[in-house]
């Protein structure tokens, strides 16, 4: 039997670094994987979804160069041509994670993994047995038990669909669900978005969650709250008919479900070992990222605390310093930044308006709408918007969000402000740069 200082279950973003990180420090590592490197992230996750964005948003591009001089039009649009050019950047990405692997002595195992104790896995009838294993299985798209539910697709489907339907309904209210309805919209799919609560985008500051539902709308996307799905079926056609509980319907060529994600642990056969799990199935771990059983832990979507790419990463560089490194630090998830790639983009750090006002006893919240200058001459009513709140009695800035373009791209320089602890003071003292959208976060002078 093959032994090792530390076998890791899943080849994902935080797998892969854990890897790295401990074969680095001269220890024997093996990392198992069923499916493919890189985990959902690279391959039906964040990067082929952001290349989607891209795609999706230069009609709107074309259209606006309009407004600039140029005789631009979308003519013509190949989704097979999108799918394509993906899949050869997502191979690329899946080579260089294995030559990151191979370079680093790591031993890369093939299939799935499964508990024998809490010291031994099995992977295609060979055990493995070490000091330490590591589960990063990362998550699934969860599907709600309804009848039908065999005939929707989720957001691992949507990248390999071999055409674009022409009508679609994202059922969900999650960051996945709002990107996709802006993703097909945009690629001129006839597209609707259900969702069945009161708004969308729950745990997000409640004025961006309803500035975007606006911009959604103004864009195209058909959006109906309050709506509950009771059936779907297939239709001779191929199309799907969906039934809703007060017995409206809809027939569509495809039902995407992005009604939330589930931490992955249904084949590790974890009664074999001590760990525990919550009511949810994610990974109970103490701050060390230690599960019940002493010699396991577990990192990234599977504990279900953040479902971030960059989350795992970190979570992964802090279980090697501890384990290997004798560095007992705990993780911080306070300030950390998100971007939805809608359209238009959510960017976000710190507290919401709401969680603010929980918290601090006196609030300060400044907030400004306007049209963007790249879009002044196109006539068009799409705003950016940003909001900013503060701590009056203390002036330190709390949280920042903004709804418009590059929305991620600014905020990710905000939040390395509210790392730091910045003031409101501090951001008036700084100059922008002109002319700019981001220069408006330290021009806001007025709250209300």
């Amino acid at each position: 039997m093959k032994e090792f200082d530390l076998f890791v279950i899943g080849a994902g973003s935080g797998g892969v670094r854990a890897s790295r990180l401990a074969a680095n420090l001269g220890k024997t590592v093996a990392v198992a994987e069923q499916e493919y490197l890189g985990g959902t992230c690279v391959n039906v996750g964040c990067v082929p979804k952001k290349l989607f964005y891209y795609g999706s948003h230069l009609q709107e591009d074309f259209a606006l160069a309009n407004s600039f001089g140029w005789t631009l039009s979308a003519e013509q649009f190949s989704w097979q041509t999108l799918c394509a050019n993906k899949d050869r950047e997502i191979e690329r990405l899946n080579n260089v994670y294995k030559g990151l692997l191979e370079s680093s002595g790591v031993t890369l195992v093939e299939g799935a993994a499964r508990f024998v104790d809490n010291h031994t896995v099995e992977v295609g009838g060979t055990q493995y047995r070490a000091k330490n294993i590591l589960i990063a299985s990362g998550s699934q798209p969860y599907l709600p038990d309804i009848p039908g539910n065999e005939h929707v697709i989720t957001s691992r489907d949507v990248f390999y669909l071999d055409k674009l339907p022409s009508k679609i309904i994202v059922v969900g209210g999650g960051y996945i669900a709002v990107e996709f309805a802006s993703i097909f919209n945009g690629l001129g799919v006839e597209t609707e978005l259900d969702y069945r609560g009161e708004l969308f985008l729950r745990g997000f500051d409640n004025e961006v969650r309803a500035v975007v539902a606006d911009e959604m709308v103004k864009k195209g996307v058909t959006i109906r709250f309050n709506s509950h799905v009771d059936r779907i079926e297939k239709l001779g056609n191929a199309q799907k008919k969906i039934t809703y509980r007060d017995g409206s319907m809809r027939v569509v060529d495809e039902v995407l479900y992005a009604t939330g994600r589930e931490p992955y642990t249904d084949l590790l056969s974890l009664e074999n070992t001590q760990v525990e799990l919550a009511d949810n199935g994610a990974i109970r771990v103490f701050d060390n990222f230690q599960t019940s059983a002493s010699s396991i832990y577990a990192i990234g979507d599977v504990i279900d605390r953040m479902q971030l790419t960059p989350v795992a990463l970190a979570e992964a560089s802090m279980l090697i310093a501890h384990l290997f490194g004798h560095k007992n630090q705990v993780m911080d998830y306070e300030g950390i930044p998100t971007a939805v790639f809608s359209n238009p983009n959510i960017g976000t750090v710190g507290l919401t308006e709401e969680q603010a006002k929980e918290q601090f006893e006196t609030v300060d919240v400044y907030r400004s709408r306007f049209t963007p200058m790249k879009r002044s001459l196109s006539g068009g009513d799409e705003k950016t918007f940003m909001k900013m709140i503060v701590d009056r009695g203390s002036d330190k800035v709390l949280g920042l969000h903004m709804v418009g373009d590059d929305a991620g791209e600014i905020v990710q320089g905000m939040a390395v402000a509210l790392k730091a602890g910045a003031t409101k003071s501090v951001f008036d003292s700084t100059m922008g740069i002109h002319p700019t959208t981001a220069e408006e976060f330290v021009t806001m002078r007025t709250p209300g």
